[in-house]
């Protein structure tokens, strides 16, 4: 059984996708900025002094009763969320990220700007954007403000997130490398670590997908070859 899922190329759980069963085609841009993978990813705020990943987890769900004042309709304390904006280049994965406090269209939308400026900074015109289909990308302000810098936007297939898989891909190594990396004894102690671990991951870490080359090394690379 072995040998013939192997003359199929079908003898990795990685390539497929479990839920469907299908083949897994992987595709890389061929040059910077052609597509940029545009995600959000939410996370749990951390309660001063820390949730259950500093004390126990009894301690701090008293710890977060302690110092959380505003509450649900059912009485119950409201911690919230924060929302990591994210934009990956597909051909050199170089990534921008911002934490903030929510998704709207406004918010989207200002991201965005700084995103595509970091991205001119570094010599790379953005083609194409590619996002899901969160109201926030539907909404006019972002087809506008999209169409204005000449950028094509494109939307995944509902229900089909693996299209996005490069900036789902970051958003696991977000989880990994930076959000439960260690202990945070607060929301500002876990932000303060972002942007180092953002310039780790574009300067430094390297990439298997890449040849073992960090982001900006493809970058560079790209232009010498363009220039």
């Amino acid at each position: 059984m072995y040998r013939v899922l192997t003359r199929h190329g079908l003898h990795r759980l990685a390539f497929l996708d479990r839920p469907t069963g299908k083949v897994i085609r992987r595709y890389e841009r061929s040059r910077p900025g052609e597509l940029v993978h545009v995600d959000i990813k939410k996370f749990g705020n951390i309660p001063d002094g820390g949730g259950h990943k500093v004390h126990s987890r009894q301690a701090g769900e008293s710890n977060r009763n302690a110092t959380t004042t505003e509450r649900t309709s059912s009485g119950t304390p409201k911690i919230g969320y924060s929302f990591i904006h994210t934009a990956v280049d597909d051909h050199t994965r170089l990534t921008y990220s911002e934490i903030l406090t929510d998704e709207r269209k406004e918010t989207a939308t200002a991201f965005w700007r700084r995103a595509q400026a970091f991205f001119t900074d570094l010599g790379i015109t953005v083609e194409r954007v590619l996002t899901d289909n969160g109201s926030c990308y539907r909404s006019r302000i972002w087809h506008e403000t999209l169409k204005a810098a000449g950028i094509t936007h494109k939307r995944t297939r509902p229900y089909r997130p693996q299209t996005n898989g490069k900036a789902g891909r970051f958003n696991r190594t977000l989880l990994d490398e930076w959000a439960y990396l260690r202990p945070y004894a607060n929301n500002t102690d876990r932000a303060e670590v972002l942007e180092p671990f953002l310039h780790a991951y574009n300067h430094h870490r390297r990439h298997t997908a890449l040849g073992g080359q960090p982001p900006i090394s493809r970058v560079n690379n790209a232009a010498g070859q363009y220039n």
